[in-house]
């Protein structure tokens, strides 16, 4: 099973990249805007629509506040489709920065480069995202 990981430093306090975060119901919002045109919770599930009307379904697993980690599994939709999917989100302090680390689990393998390539340039724009959003210094 491929394993990637990305970790990023982001420019604001971890309470506001994990309030970013866990607000899962907005990603089309907060998180990723103009990468993802709407998002629907039902459930346990998150529904992510894409300006190009593709959908992706995923369970949501995990929010925990204490460890400011979050964890979910794509279960339909998957651009290349994916046997296993299983991901998660950790916020960590840095100073009065924040670390973001980003794993994701798949297979098959060698679905791996372009999910390392699409979770890259994703990561860089929740970083954005998140820094536009925080209080300034």
């Amino acid at each position: 099973m491929a394993s990637i990981r990305h970790e990023i430093a982001i420019n604001a306090s971890p309470q506001h990249v994990w309030d970013v975060l866990r607000d899962v119901g907005a990603v089309h919002d907060r998180l990723l805007p103009g990468r993802v045109a709407d998002t629907r919770l039902e459930g346990p599930h998150r529904f992510l629509a894409f300006p190009d009307g593709h959908i992706i379904r995923e369970l949501l697993i995990t929010i925990d506040d204490d460890t400011r980690r979050l964890v979910y599994s794509v279960r339909e939709g998957a651009r290349p489709a994916l046997d296993y999917h299983h991901a998660s989100f950790e916020v960590h302090a840095d100073g009065a920065r924040s670390r973001l680390v980003w794993t994701t689990d798949v297979l098959p393998d060698t679905a791996a480069p372009e999910i390392r390539i699409r979770t890259g340039f994703g990561i860089a724009e929740m970083k954005q995202a998140i820094e536009a959003s925080a209080d300034p210094d």
